[in-house]
């Protein structure tokens, strides 16, 4: 049989869904690209202090480009969550499967924490040259309220910074909501983290991804930084990135269905002068 004669099945393989382990291997290297850039550059900016390697508005357009990287990475295979906290707002608000989840949030983890992994060993020349006893670059791996930010107020600035998270997340990949085109999803959901860096990033360090924080908050314990879990005061601090994200997740999500999403027209209706 020649190649004209070949039915369609024989011409070209059958689409598929992927599997649950390709999903997983998705979610792991998304993670591990937005962890390689978000942690990168924030040890190339702590460990030249005189800023000739970058400032905060550096570190908070590579985390942007971090996420829209692994968003393009993991995106056709596991929707590229890339982030626990969305991954339990799909499931809330979108029919994600519960099932689905936890394998989804270690494979987040795993990610991050390989790629700080990665990060620590091939920055440590550069930090041990300006923390030989690892008790000042902690930030490099996990974020620390600031100095004069109580644990409350730090709470309530994850929430609301991942609450915008979602629910401009929800809005840019709804289907009936006229999103970016031409596969934009990732680049503006990447503006959308430059801007949450920008604007929330003073009280907290804006964590927004319990995968984010707690990856490389293992990673740089086990290789030396003995306070990782707590704050310079002794405060026990690693479990508010993971409780206070998934729950600014839910509002936003919950947000976006109240404000949003039962006032989006369906496909076929028609559009008034003047709508966009």
């Amino acid at each position: 049989m020649t190649s004209s004669e070949k039915t369609g099945s024989e011409a070209a393989p059958a689409a598929r869904t992927p599997s649950l382990l390709g999903e997983l291997s998705a979610e792991f290297a998304g993670t591990m690209i937005l962890i390689l850039f978000g942690c990168g550059v924030v040890a190339q900016v702590v460990t030249t202090p005189d800023g000739s390697n970058g400032d905060h508005d550096s570190i908070a357009w590579a985390w942007g480009l971090g996420v829209t990287l692994g968003v393009y990475v993991a995106g056709r295979i596991s929707g590229a969550h890339i982030n626990p906290a969305v991954t339990i707002a799909f499931a809330v608000y979108e029919g994600f499967p519960w099932r689905k989840v936890g394998p989804f949030v270690l494979a987040q983890t795993l990610g991050a924490l390989v790629a700080a992994l990665i990060v620590r060993v091939t920055y440590a020349d550069f930090i041990r040259s300006v923390d030989p006893n690892l008790t000042e670059t902690q930030n490099i791996f996990s974020t620390l309220p600031g100095d004069p930010v109580s644990i409350p107020t730090a709470f309530l600035d994850q929430v609301v910074g991942t609450a915008i998270l979602v629910f401009v997340i929800f809005a840019l990949v709804h289907p009936r909501n006229k999103g970016p085109l031409a596969n934009l999803a990732p680049f503006m959901i990447g503006l959308l983290v430059v801007g949450i860096g920008m604007a929330w990033g003073s009280n907290a360090g804006y964590a927004i991804n319990p995968a984010r924080d707690f990856g490389p908050r293992l990673a740089s314990w086990i290789t030396g930084y003995d306070t990782a879990w707590v704050t310079p005061d002794g405060t026990p601090y690693w479990w508010l990135p993971i409780v206070a994200p998934v729950l600014g997740a839910v509002v936003g999500g919950g947000l976006f269905k109240l404000l949003i999403d039962r006032f989006i027209p369906a496909e076929d209706a028609p559009q008034e002068i003047g709508r966009v």
